[in-house]
């Protein structure tokens, strides 16, 4: 592990404090790092809402991976349509990145990651879970938030 300066620290920390305050993990990744690239922080939890319970609740791309992944795109995303030195750029940092994310965790998927934690929540809802101390007791998510909100400020700090 890297040594951050204190302030990605602290935005490692925010991300981790977005989390238990209720919101998802995509948004807790994204918001902790917004004002680096000129968003206030109610568009970067709005960007990142439907991310939440791995994609809309379907279990799919971990949402905290997905915040990196439009951070990344935030960072160095291609503005030109036929720009594809720069598409080919961003997409090799979010593939580098997102490998980190997996060989840290086993996995960038949302089930995954739950079920390796013996934790098994329905995916067959919209609806979700209440947070309370259960809901922290048993996800690995504030963990996950805070390894994505880690790798993508050791990007950063490259």
């Amino acid at each position: 592990m890297r040594t951050l300066s204190a302030e990605l620290e602290a935005r490692i920390r925010k991300s981790s404090e977005y989390f238990t305050a209720g919101y998802g993990c995509c948004q807790s990744v994204i918001a902790a790092f917004a004002d680096l690239y000129g968003m206030d922080e109610k568009t970067a939890l709005r960007i990142g809402a439907g991310f939440g319970g791995g994609i809309g609740r379907l279990r799919m791309v971990c949402g905290a991976v997905s915040g990196v992944v439009t951070l990344v795109g935030l960072h160095c995303g291609a503005t030109e349509g036929d720009d594809h030195e720069g598409k080919a750029n961003c997409y090799k940092v979010v593939q580098t990145l997102l490998e980190r994310f997996k060989q840290q965790n086993g996995s960038i998927i949302c089930a995954d990651l739950l079920a390796q934690s013996g934790c098994t929540p329905s995916s067959n809802t919209h609806i979700p879970d209440q947070r309370n101390a259960h809901y922290y007791s048993t996800r690995p998510c504030a963990r996950k938030v805070e390894d994505a909100a880690r790798i993508f400020a050791e990007y950063i700090s490259e």
